[in-house]
């Protein structure tokens, strides 16, 4: 007797992107972006299991669909940017924006940034070195963090992912996950900065385990 083989929802997903980043282009760009940065927590195909760890307060869990999202806007920057040089194209390009509003998201409104507040690449590195040992990261983690977070945003805590729609200095898919570290995570950037590192922690165990990560496949 022939086994049937059972299409679940989370692999129409993967395949689904993967066709989207191949076949759709720009497309993929202008929409998912935007779709991504406002998708509630948990908006996915979750087993039990995964679903239990999101609402017993795990958001560190890994999670299949976002990092699928992950990779697919990676190959999408990818993509963009062999097309560039092939074209001749001058400038390297970002792989992120700056948004005039920063994203809603998991029943928060988009909202607009406090006037004069400039991000500061610097203090906000400041902030972090200071919060680090909080998490039981060294001071030989530093390098890590710094390249790391440099490479995702430029340490611009209003920094949007123009693939993907993850927000901030951390670059949190969705940004609204950063709300398990305050209400104020569209615009404060000590807020995202303390996510971000119990992120690494929860998931990757230091700073230069998720810079090895992101090293190896172009995102963390």
């Amino acid at each position: 007797m022939r086994r049937r083989s059972r299409v679940t929802p989370k692999a129409v997903i993967l395949t689904t992107l993967t066709l989207v980043v191949v076949v759709g282009g720009g497309g993929f760009v202008a929409y998912r972006a935007v779709e991504n940065a406002k998708r509630p927590v948990g908006d996915s195909a979750f087993t039990p299991e995964e679903f239990g760890k999101i609402a017993g307060g795990d958001l560190m869990a890994p999670d299949p669909e976002t990092d699928a999202l992950k990779a697919a806007a990676e190959q999408a920057y990818r993509a963009d940017k062999l097309k560039k040089e092939r074209s001749g194209a001058a400038g390297k390009g970002l792989d992120w924006v700056v948004p005039k509003r920063a994203p809603s998201g998991d029943g928060f409104p988009a909202v607009n940034f406090p006037p004069g507040s400039d991000p500061s690449p610097g203090s906000n590195k400041a902030t972090a070195k200071s919060m680090m040992a909080g998490f039981g990261f060294g001071g030989d983690q530093w390098g890590c963090l710094e390249r790391l977070w440099h490479k995702e945003s430029g340490w611009n805590e209003r920094a949007m992912n123009r693939y993907s729609g993850a927000y901030g200095i951390p670059q949190s898919l969705p940004g609204s996950k950063m709300a398990s570290a305050g209400a104020d995570w569209q615009t404060n950037a000590a807020t995202q900065i303390k996510w971000g590192l119990g992120y690494i922690k929860g998931r990757y165990g230091s700073p230069c385990g998720a810079w090895g990560h992101s090293q190896s496949v172009g995102w963390y």
